[in-house]
């Protein structure tokens, strides 16, 4: 078995997704609901898969919701 890492695991930005121009995904839009509700943010309309992304990271941050800060 080898251990070379061929880099097919890596993380892409959102901006380099090849479907990163398409409409937000409806389980983006409800994660973003309830991270925008937790923040006081409203979503803005007609998100791309990568501006939604790229937005629940965001939001994520401030929250602590993934680092268990809160």
């Amino acid at each position: 078995m080898s251990d070379q890492h061929d880099g097919s695991d890596t993380i892409k930005d959102p901006e380099e997704w090849t479907t990163g121009d398409e409409p937000a995904t409806g389980a983006q839009l409800s994660y973003l609901g309830t991270l925008a509700h937790e923040a006081g943010r409203e979503v803005p309309e007609n998100l791309t898969k990568a501006q939604a992304s790229s937005l629940i990271d965001e939001l994520q941050d401030q929250s602590g919701r993934l680092s268990g800060e809160r």
